[in-house]
């Protein structure tokens, strides 16, 4: 029987991807998917460059056929999406990123250029276009006296339509969109390690705006408890992470918090995957093994546990993929 060369994202990875770091990814994205067929959640959360790495290409249809119910990002890829949404075609790549001279680093800088590895992020078409959008509405809840999370002053602007006519990529393609269509639950803990953190702080010692306008990671922490609370009344919920950092660490908290901290029965992750290149070892970024989470009342030792040490940016994709392929009907299966 000859096997046919173009096979569809799953059956391909099952196919060749058989051993080590590569034998991970289809067990981890097969475990996904069996979360999700014994009706439980997923939680992901987003460190890196993972949004000016257009993650969203796969992450934007995951949201919108609801396989991801919650998601804990840093700040940079909050708003980078957004960025990548109306500056697009003004972005330049830098293939050989890797030999830039610092001569060749400041010229870009005095271009305006922002570089994220080979990818350089225009300052004004991208990050002041955003920064104006959502600085009015700032002003505005200020002087209302309102207050909310940086993710919902983004969804606001997103839902207002304001910068559709800016917009350069297909809006299917752009996970925040996703996301405030079917007003997904976001967490930025440590959003003021942005850039929209740094432009806010700034209108807070220009304009006079309060810094309490905009929320911090303490009340995330409390939407995220109450989250938490709701959806594992009658399910579990998985944990995919990709890097490592604070995007990580907060989320996961949240059980020993309610369990030892509040005193709270809690259901434990029932799932847990991390992707990244950073080795786990002593004080690593990495972080801490899947067991190690055990002692720490975050995981069962029952618990589908997983860590693939490689590129986000090529195994997250591919994991999407898997899990958001159908399985061919028993009509549609034919010899290959």
């Amino acid at each position: 029987m000859k096997r046919s060369p173009l096979l569809p994202v799953r059956d391909f990875l099952r196919h060749h991807y058989r051993h080590f770091n590569a034998a991970t990814v289809v067990a981890a994205a097969e475990g996904w998917r069996d979360q999700l067929a014994a009706g439980n959640r997923m939680f992901l959360t987003l460190a890196g460059a993972m949004s000016t790495a257009e993650l969203g290409l796969s992450l934007a249809p995951l949201i919108r056929q609801e396989k991801v119910h919650a998601i804990c990002c840093t700040g940079a890829n909050l708003e980078e999406d957004l960025f990548n949404l109306v500056a697009h075609d003004h972005y330049r790549r830098i293939p050989d990123w890797r030999s830039l001279s610092a001569e060749e680093e400041l010229r870009l800088a005095e271009e305006g250029l922002n570089r994220v590895t080979d990818t350089c992020i225009p300052e004004e078409e991208a990050m002041r276009r955003i920064e104006g959008a959502v600085r009015e509405r700032w002003k505005r809840a200020a002087a209302a006296g309102q207050r909310d999370l940086p993710h919902e002053f983004l969804y606001q602007v997103l839902r207002s339509g304001e910068l559709e006519e800016h917009y350069q990529i297909d809006p299917a393609d752009s996970w925040m969109v996703a996301a405030a269509e079917r007003d997904l639950p976001l967490f930025v803990p440590g959003w003021e390690d942005s850039t929209l953190g740094n432009m806010f702080v700034a209108c807070h010692l220009r304009e006079g705006l309060s810094l309490d306008t905009v929320l911090a990671g303490t009340h995330y922490m409390r939407r995220l408890i109450e989250w938490y609370r709701e959806v594992t009344r009658d399910s579990a919920v998985g944990f995919f992470q990709i890097g490592g950092g604070i995007a990580g660490d907060f989320p996961i908290c949240v059980v020993p918090l309610l369990s030892q901290d509040l005193k709270e029965e809690a259901t434990l992750w029932s799932y847990f995957c991390q992707i990244s290149d950073s080795t786990t070892s002593y004080g690593s970024y990495s972080g801490a093994v899947p067991n190690e989470k055990i002692t720490w009342g975050k995981l069962d030792p029952q618990s589908p546990k997983f860590i693939i040490e490689s590129d986000a940016t090529i195994v997250a994709p591919l994991i999407f993929a898997y899990v958001l392929e159908e399985e061919p009907s028993a009509e549609g299966l034919g010899q290959v």
